[in-house]
């Protein structure tokens, strides 16, 4: 498997499964985004598995059932603002933003150029 400067591929893995189809592209993109950031990026979640996303209120078609998503931990607004930035520079193009989170994908099959709240 690929390394990365800022990420194991095993923080990506499901927390119930431990199965892991992460896309190596989302990886790849985050390492730049962090790299941007200067803050450490803390994955919550990444790859999913059709039970562990029923057990957390994943939607149905989530992108992270495809490997294709990840959370970020956020406390406060400075890493929020540094998170998304960096995020942005990297080339991502659906981000979503919630209070301790930020939700990250490169779903193509889903509308693009977009940034929700939780």
């Amino acid at each position: 498997m690929k390394k990365w400067k800022y990420f194991r591929y095993d923080e990506f893995k499901c927390p119930c499964c431990g199965e892991n189809k992460t896309d190596p592209k989302l990886i790849d993109m985050l390492d730049k985004a962090r790299e941007l950031a200067g803050v450490p990026f803390i994955i919550n979640s990444g790859y999913r598995c059709e039970k562990h996303n029923k057990e957390v209120g994943g939607k149905s078609n989530s992108a992270h059932l495809k490997g294709k998503a990840c959370d970020i931990a956020c406390a406060d607004g400075f890493s929020r603002f540094a998170i998304v930035n960096a995020l942005l520079k990297a080339g991502f193009v659906r981000i979503g933003i919630a209070k301790t989170f930020i939700h990250v994908d490169i779903d193509d099959e889903k509308n693009l150029m977009v940034m929700w709240v939780y």
